[in-house]
């Protein structure tokens, strides 16, 4: 997994765009106007900062040590850096990257839900259940 690939499937959700408001060379996904995705490097290694649950983060970090830590300049308790090294199964990156996206979502305001729900059920059949 790499940056190139996240960024192609996140801007594939429903909304979404790439800024870089930190600095030029660190693109930052957004749905609407809320980051659920920050690309970064962590020891030479390409890495992602992605929101996650309190419950998900520690087992997360626990199932691989050195490869998910505590959000780098986030808050610890929402976020997880993920190190693009291989460790973690490309599936399993993905379907983190995905749960970030839809926990963003979820703390939008009802009417940008509203908007964003057809094509989210379309791309998500499982959130029409």
């Amino acid at each position: 997994m790499n940056h190139e690939k996240l960024l192609k499937t996140g801007l594939g959700y429903p909304g979404t765009s790439v800024k870089t408001p930190f600095y030029p060379d660190v693109p930052v996904l957004f749905v609407k106007e809320k980051m659920f995705a920050l690309f970064g490097r962590t020891s030479d290694k390409e890495s992602v900062n992605l929101k996650t649950s309190p419950d998900e983060a520690w087992l997360q970090r626990e199932t691989y040590p050195g490869a998910v830590l505590p959000g780098y300049h986030m808050n610890k308790k929402h976020w997880n850096t993920v190190v693009l090294d291989g460790t973690v199964p490309d599936e399993v990156v993905l379907e983190m990257m995905r749960e970030s996206y839809l926990l963003v979502v979820a703390g939008l305001p009802k009417k940008i839900q509203a908007e964003l729900s057809g094509s989210l059920k379309r791309l998500f059949p499982e959130l029409g259940k």
